[in-house]
């Protein structure tokens, strides 16, 4: 699983307001050439959402966001999800996640955060909020003391289109998380064909290095 996720440089971060949004939403953003999705437990529909793309959608790599709880991590494994997200670090939520066997990546902003992720056996941590906490240049500052245990980043959180190569330039930096790629308006909306777009425009940058 953390194989095939080292694979994925772009990780769109949804927030589904209505599950109905789920499957064409998940089918935009393959056809933009991104097979991976993050469903955020910021809504009521996010557990129908992630239980409806893993019907659908069986070979796509699919991840909870936001799971704040160990309640939240259940209900995103039982749905679907392969692997979850947060924004901050809870010892308990992530051994919770990885007991029931998912990939679990908290969210980090400090050496002693970095320090407790790697006890928890965690090789992908979430730098967040990426832009607001030094961007770039605060990843390569905290890098460098951890170089040798194989530590990656996944910064999310003021990236875009335009600055996204300014992370995934960094070799620490395994993957971007990104709003932008479907926004809640473009999704409420059903502005898939912008989505997709918008999607093919991201994969084709990250391919292109």
């Amino acid at each position: 699983m953390l194989e095939e996720l080292l694979k994925r440089r772009i990780i769109p971060v949804i927030v589904i307001e209505d599950a109905g949004d789920a499957e064409p939403l998940a089918e935009a953003l393959l056809k933009g050439g991104i097979d991976i999705i993050e469903v955020t437990f910021r809504t009521a529909a996010a557990e129908e959402a992630i239980g409806r793309i893993a019907k659908a959608f069986p070979d796509m790599m699919l991840g909870a966001g936001t799971v704040l709880t160990s309640e939240q991590a259940d209900r995103a494994l039982g749905a679907g999800a392969r692997f979850g997200f947060a924004p901050g670090l809870n010892p308990k939520v992530v051994k919770h996640f990885q007991d029931a066997g998912g990939l679990f990546m908290p969210g980090v902003m400090t050496p002693s955060e970095i320090e407790q992720g790697l006890e928890l056996g965690c090789k992908v941590l979430k730098f967040f909020p990426a832009a607001q906490a030094g961007g770039p240049a605060m990843i390569k500052a905290l890098a460098g003391p951890y170089a040798s245990q194989g530590l990656k980043f996944s910064p999310t959180g003021g990236i875009t289109l335009d600055n996204m190569m300014d992370y995934l330039s960094l070799p620490v930096v395994s993957a971007i998380g990104g709003s932008w790629l479907a926004t809640k308006k473009q999704i409420a909306d059903k502005d898939w064909a912008t989505i997709a777009d918008q999607a093919k425009a991201a994969f084709s940058r990250a391919a292109a290095g």
